[in-house]
């Protein structure tokens, strides 16, 4: 896409993300931030190959809404077991739980969340964490993110 028409799509209200650093190098990253000006990296699991990447991925606060069901699909990780969203998270990165084209790779959301629950045995506190960033770092407004996340304090205290 041109640098036009990306122009005409911002100034029609559409937001930027791309999907970058799951089968490409932590440049790609780099380079979807730097010149597409996104606000989002699908997948970017690679980020962490390049420490100072990593960095600004947590101070410009850059959400990484992880696949791991098509990561394993496209053997960027073995075993979902390897699959490196808790590295992800210890380096402060905003990770979440995504799902990627379910038609072509399997996993539903909440596959997805099944799956990588049992891989990591992630207790109730890291799934209250990773869903709470999904909603904190979605393209809802501010007052639906607020009522979400209210909703979700309000479940996990029943």
């Amino acid at each position: 896409m041109g640098v036009e028409r990306r122009l005409r799509a911002r100034e029609a209200g559409f937001l930027a993300v791309a999907h970058a650093g799951e089968e490409g190098p932590p440049e790609y990253i780099s380079d979807a931030l730097d010149f597409l000006k996104v606000k989002r990296i699908n997948h970017g699991v690679r980020c962490v190959e390049d420490a100072g990447l990593a960095e600004r991925l947590v101070d410009e606060q850059i959400p990484l809404p992880v696949c791991p069901i098509s990561d394993l699909k496209l053997r960027v990780f073995d075993t979902l077991e390897q699959h490196n969203l808790g590295l992800l998270l210890l380096h402060g990165i905003c990770g979440k739980i995504n799902s990627d084209d379910p038609a072509s790779f399997g996993g539903t959301i909440s596959e997805n969340y099944f799956r990588t629950q049992q891989a990591f045995k992630l207790d109730a506190a890291d799934i209250f964490t990773l869903t709470k960033n999904s909603f904190t770092t979605s393209f809802l407004s501010d007052l639906d993110k607020q009522r979400y996340i209210a909703e979700l304090v309000q479940a996990k205290s029943e």
